[in-house]
């Protein structure tokens, strides 16, 4: 659980009546909060299968999203995002890759092309922002077959549209691998989450397209309807003689 606040204590609420009714079951909600006194933990307490960690997020993912160890986590963790953070699990790729790579040049450009959607902000940090709403969601709406907004059937889906740009870049001789996808898809009692092991399977998808080229990687989180996409660029790998030179000064 991505934070202890509004959103990470009604989730945690929500998690616990779904397990109280038989809906659901799981071994142990982590909320993460830096706060040690979060509103989540005032609210709701510890329990047998809720415990908090007082920690940034960044420094909590680098230790529980590190490569699958025998008895360490289970592949089925799922990761509950706030709708509001920032994009985490891309800037982990990003130091992932900047650790695999210390002599590479590797940087975070714009996503490139026309997309689909009414919405589309670039931000401060060039990640693109898109989403198939103009108008106000319903809070925690849980992205339904018939939209609640509109009252009409939904007729899109973020993930066909991003594979479909990765498509035309790659048309239009762009070296783009991927896209690499955590898709937030709500499981139960409003609650959203994407697997834990999907964001893994996009850093060795980053390791694989980046073994011995250059290259381009789309990343995204993502929902049916709204999503945050970044560019990861992966400069040429220096060759053998560049690192001998480099290590000799």
């Amino acid at each position: 659980m991505v934070g202890g606040g509004c959103y990470g204590t009604f989730y945690a609420s929500q998690l616990a009546k779904a397990k109280a009714r038989g809906k659901t079951d799981y071994r142990t909600v982590i909320v993460v909060d830096q706060n040690p006194d979060c509103q989540a933990r005032r609210e709701l307490g510890e329990a047998r299968d809720r415990e908090f960690v007082v920690s940034d997020w960044t420094l909590f993912f680098d230790e529980f999203l590190q490569p699958i160890r025998p008895f360490a986590h289970p592949p089925d963790d799922y990761i509950v995002p706030s709708p509001h953070m920032p994009h985490l699990m891309f800037e982990w790729v990003l130091r992932r890759a900047r650790t695999r790579w210390p002599n590479r040049t590797i940087s975070v450009e714009p996503v490139p092309g026309d997309f689909p959607t009414p919405y589309d902000r670039r931000g401060a940090d060039d990640t693109r922002y898109v989403s198939f709403a103009d108008w106000i969601c319903p809070t925690h709406c849980i992205e339904p077959a018939l939209c609640p907004a509109i009252g009409s059937p939904r007729t899109w889906e973020m993930a066909d549209a991003v594979h479909e740009l990765a498509e035309r870049l790659r048309a239009g001789g762009r070296p783009v691998s991927g896209p690499a996808l955590f898709v937030c898809k709500h499981q139960v009692f409003g609650v959203g989450m994407f697997a834990a092991d999907a964001v893994r399977a996009g850093d060795r998808l980053v390791e694989e397209a980046g073994a011995s080229h250059s290259t381009e990687v789309l990343i995204g989180t993502i929902s049916s309807c709204h999503g945050a996409l970044n560019l990861l660029t992966l400069g040429r790998q220096p060759s053998a003689v560049s690192r001998l030179q480099t290590t000799d000064g």
